[in-house]
């Protein structure tokens, strides 16, 4: 493809992405709540679907209506920010750490604006950022890899290689080595790109040569991606931990767990505080003292859950919300003292 034939197309990706967005807010009603999704779309089956569902079960518990959007690239960002917010919508939601430098541009353009923005930090007295402690879900999900484990081996595929993502799998590993110090852990990741976020197809392969080295439970970290791991592991006939939305069901018997991250409850706690005037700007953290993460025990995978498993997971937990056992946030100084 020539040089002007690429720009033309860009072109036209960039006026479809803004005709799309047009056409959402003709005829809108003001002053609804909006959910913008990061790329990958809103039935991911992990993090976007998440905060789907916050969405929708508030608009169900309310009876109230929102406005949402699914991003097709990342130059649509500041333009579904600026149209959700000039169009009156409020509070706008976005999901996803991908957000924070168009946040940070439009958030002083609307200061009657409430923004909340999931997995980062933007500092303006009109943003809300909630972030998770994922470390010390994944340090549950990690102890019941190990005590599932029959080889010594576990695995772990992350999505994007970026600090975040790090941040599971390092709880992954300190929780699977407090209950085997002796453990082997197999750490991959699917990419460096947004791309690694949807590539199913790699992160399968990466836990079929996990599975090949004799680990017999992966932990998949990877947004869309992390389907290709739930699917290896059916296969295989080993043991799968999902992520995000609890995906227990999406492989009936070979999902062990999935780490819970209750994206899903803050973005309607966002709805709720922002149509109801108890709104607050801020850093939100969510963690395991307050519901933010956990793990997923259902009709799925109680089978899978001895009463020594459940026992010895409810214990380590009580424990880190006592502060009686600290799991250390790689995102602090990017190092880990497991794995």
């Amino acid at each position: 493809m020539t040089t002007n034939k690429k720009s033309n197309a860009l072109r036209l990706g960039v006026l479809a992405g803004s005709i799309a967005i047009g056409a959402m807010f003709a005829g809108s009603a003001l002053a609804e709540p909006a959910i913008i999704y990061d790329l990958g779309g809103k039935f991911d089956k992990s993090f976007n679907e998440s905060a789907y569902n916050g969405a929708s079960g508030w608009a169900k518990e309310t009876g109230n209506s929102y406005r949402e959007f699914e991003i097709a690239n990342d130059a649509q960002r500041e333009q579904a920010l600026r149209k959700f917010a000039s169009s009156g919508a409020n509070p706008v939601v976005i999901a996803g750490f991908s957000w924070a430098a168009a946040l940070t541009k439009i958030a002083p353009e609307f200061p009657d604006t409430n923004f909340a923005i999931i997995d980062m930090v933007v500092d303006a007295p009109n943003v809300r950022s909630v972030v998770f402690n994922e470390h010390e879900g994944s340090y549950l999900v990690g102890a019941l890899a190990a005590m599932k484990s029959e080889t010594g081996k576990v695995g772990f595929v992350g999505g994007m290689d970026i600090p975040l993502i790090r941040k599971f799998y390092c709880g992954y590993a300190q929780g699977a080595e407090a209950i085997n110090p002796d453990i082997e852990i197999f750490e991959n990741y699917t990419g460096t790109t947004p791309a690694a976020w949807n590539d199913p197809v790699t992160a399968g392969e990466l836990a079929k040569a996990s599975f090949s080295k004799g680990a017999d439970v992966i932990y998949a970290a990877a947004g869309g991606s992390g389907l290709g791991v739930l699917q290896a592991a059916a296969d295989a006939g080993k043991y799968s931990i999902g992520v995000d939305s609890n995906q227990n069901y999406i492989q009936p018997g070979s999902v062990l767990t999935s780490m819970l991250k209750r994206v899903d409850v803050a973005v309607a706690k966002a709805f709720e505080d922002g149509t109801s005037g108890n709104w607050t700007s801020g850093f939100n953290v969510m963690g395991l003292a307050n519901g933010g993460v956990g793990w997923a025990l259902d009709e799925y995978n109680k089978d899978l859950i001895t009463d020594e498993m459940k026992a010895k997971v409810e214990e380590l937990s009580a424990k880190i919300q006592s502060g009686e056992i600290v799991v250390h946030d790689y995102t602090t100084d990017s190092s880990c003292p497991a794995g």
